[in-house]
């Protein structure tokens, strides 16, 4: 109970911050880059790099993390079944699905692990830095726009990490070696 307490406590906290935070400018910022997590902008995305690279492990890998990534956290989000915030009002229409976790945190993270681990290639800063830096955008954009509890889209990054690095180490992504 106690554990609670300070999650919640904790929770509040990071709104508070979010929303103390508040300015015109990172209001269309945060209301634009949200959609960067979005399986709206995503799927289409990893689709069409799966579709014009037909037979690239990489894409395939992509497109099968985002999706897994993406029905585990919805899962998730009907097993826990939390509430989304109301401590301050929302920049945006709430979502009518459950808080926990974040499915913008979730698939954003999955996307962007899953491009960085992708069979066959090597990653180099410049893009290590954009995907983390995505990543790091879009899920402070859930809490800006106070659609999510810092606990959401910490839960939903992990979710995502956890699935894509399991999918990673699974046989038929290993490289083959001849």
């Amino acid at each position: 109970m106690l554990e609670a307490t300070r999650l919640l406590d904790w929770d509040h906290a990071g709104l508070t911050f979010a929303h103390a935070a508040r300015a015109p400018w990172l209001d269309v910022l945060f209301t634009t880059v949200t959609w960067l997590g979005s399986l709206a902008v995503l799927l289409p995305l990893a689709l069409l790099v799966w579709w014009r690279r037909r037979g690239d492990r990489g894409a395939a890998f992509v497109a099968l993390a985002l999706i897994g990534a993406s029905a585990l956290g919805h899962l998730a989000k009907l097993i826990a079944a939390r509430p989304r915030p109301d401590l301050f009002p929302p920049l945006i229409p709430m979502p009518e699905d459950w808080s926990f976790p974040s499915a913008h945190a979730v698939q954003i993270t999955a996307f962007a692990l899953a491009w960085l681990l992708r069979p066959g290639t090597v990653p180099g800063r410049i893009e290590i830095a954009v995907l983390f830096a995505t990543v790091a955008v879009v899920i402070s954009s859930r809490l800006y726009l106070q659609v999510h509890f810092p606990s959401d889209v910490i839960a939903g990054a992990l979710l995502a990490t956890l699935w894509v690095v399991f999918l990673h180490r699974l046989p038929a992504w290993r490289e083959h070696k001849q």
